[in-house]
């Protein structure tokens, strides 16, 4: 739904898809870095570290990284070579971006299938500091994929015709 300015309102499950794809982002780096915070001063401080927080940290940056891309897809955050695309009639970029978005969302759909084949192949091995099942740090990647997929067809006809959304103008409601 469009408003008058030219800014896409939100309905209200893709405002929630937006919003708690936001917090979980948020409340993953504001841990990882209270925790890298207070291994630093207790392994210089107290002489002791917390080696289980370095294991944790490293399985929530890639966390951060699989969830956080369908973030940057909606703002048009990716680095992208446009060198074809600007060179193309108005009409010809549409096409061209329309074919690399279908291609996008094959792939995502692809590594979100044998991103789950990899979780379940380790989810019978431990992680050696936290000795919780492997699989878990794997399913960042199907579950990454599927959501920035989800972000990508709810910003389909934006993303071909170049219009992208900023954080701030991310959480309206339609009415």
């Amino acid at each position: 739904m469009q408003e008058a300015g030219g800014a896409r309102r939100l309905g209200a499950a893709e405002a929630w898809l937006v919003r708690l794809n936001q917090w979980l982002v948020i409340a993953l780096m504001a841990s990882m870095a209270t925790l890298v915070f207070a291994n630093v001063i207790s392994r210089y401080g107290f002489n002791a570290s917390m080696i289980w927080a370095e294991e944790l940290t490293q399985y929530q940056m890639i966390w951060i990284t699989y969830l956080g891309a369908g973030l940057a897809l909606r703002e048009g955050r990716h680095v992208a070579v446009d060198l074809l695309d600007q060179a193309l009639a108005p009409r010809w970029q549409r096409a061209l971006r329309a074919a690399m978005g279908a291609l996008m969302l094959a792939f995502l759909a692809t590594l979100a299938v044998l991103g789950a084949r990899m979780a379940h192949f380790a989810w019978d091995q431990e992680t050696p500091a936290l000795q919780i099942s492997a699989g878990i740090p794997y399913l960042a990647i199907p579950v990454g994929a599927a959501v920035c997929a989800l972000h990508l067809v709810c910003v389909f006809r934006d993303y071909v015709a170049r219009r992208y959304e900023q954080a701030e103008d991310l959480g309206a409601f339609a009415e």
